[in-house]
């Protein structure tokens, strides 16, 4: 009796195309947090950025799924219980981590936005396995953990208030630390919900991107009726505080979604990750002139090492065959 090992795939496959994706989205993965921090003024409306961004995402993926040539055949397949069934409830989890993220990213340095961001893996793994049942591997579970420390040492750096800019503990609690760890949260669930529809309901990935936008930017355009944001937005105008340059985010945070798409198709993400944690050190260390922290130099190569082995070693189905 044999046993046959399935494994799910991990490894890179190699060509110009899928080096150019991996190199792209590696520098957008990097360089968005200091983007962000760099080209959104505090007075920026949190909605009206997200709004923006799900407008991007939107035209992104139009002009994606024009030059694919697919975008008529999906025209004719799409339907609206279809879409609701399964995106309507992604879209709106999505809107709400998009929201969270936005005010994280005015009040931690980007090395330490982008490391407790990563958090989102451990709970994603964990509601794969509760909505899809997907299990994980002894190195995975493993690594998760080491995730879990790398957290704890971030989050207590920061709310020391040694390493938080100047602002006072509390502040940096409340509006960088939770918000970001609430948004990794719902980010896991949102991933295995969406993944649960491209499995179980065989939606584009690209149509979800454009379905999951339109639906959460109307969620947040509901939410503004009642909201802080929706009163400012009155009183001030949706685009205060804008500049030409806050539109740079919005294309990159846009674009970005699109090459996420295209790697985890052909490749890894592991490796984007990786490489971005780099890039956003020595871009905040060029830009900000900002070495990292004592406490982000002891969570680095925690995150990488969990980032790494989740990766390498993905639990391994042994089907017998007599």
């Amino acid at each position: 009796m044999a046993i046959k090992q399935k494994t799910v795939p991990g490894t890179i496959r190699t060509g110009g195309k899928v080096w150019l994706y991996l190199v792209l989205l590696t520098l957008q993965y990097g360089a968005q947090p200091l983007i962000t921090k760099r080209f959104t003024g505090r007075e920026v409306i949190v909605t009206s950025s997200v709004l923006a961004c799900e407008a991007a995402k939107v035209v992104c993926a139009l002009l994606f799924l024009a030059t694919a040539g697919s975008l008529r055949r999906i025209c004719k397949e799409w339907t609206l219980i279809g879409s609701l069934t399964s995106s309507a409830l992604p879209a709106a989890i999505y809107a709400l981590q998009n929201s969270l993220l936005q005010i994280s990213y005015k009040n931690l340095d980007s090395l330490t936005f982008s490391m407790l961001n990563q958090t989102k893996l451990f709970f994603t793994a964990l509601f794969t396995y509760l909505i899809l049942g997907q299990k994980q591997s002894v190195q995975q579970i493993g690594a998760l953990i080491l995730l879990i420390f790398a957290a704890v040492l971030l989050s207590i750096g920061e709310g020391s208030g040694k390493y938080s800019d100047g602002n006072n503990s509390d502040h940096v609690w409340l509006t960088g630390i939770i918000p970001v760890l609430v948004a990794s949260v719902l980010s896991g669930l949102a991933s295995s919900l969406c993944q649960w529809a491209s499995q179980v309901k065989k939606h584009s990935s690209y149509l979800m991107t454009i379905e999951m936008s339109l639906i959460g930017g109307f969620c947040l355009l509901a939410s503004t009726y009642s909201s802080p944001d929706g009163e400012a937005i009155r009183q001030y105008g949706f685009f205060h505080g804008w500049t030409a340059s806050t539109l740079i985010p919005v294309v990159s945070n846009a674009l970005g979604g699109i090459l996420v798409g295209l790697v985890t198709t052909y490749a890894g993400g592991g490796f984007v990750i990786v490489l971005a944690l780099i890039v956003t050190a020595l871009l905040q260390f060029i830009f900000d002139g900002k070495p990292p922290s004592l406490y982000c130099l002891m969570a680095f190569p925690l995150v990488v090492m969990s980032v790494s082995i989740y990766q390498k070693y993905p639990y391994r189905i042994k089907r017998k065959e007599s």
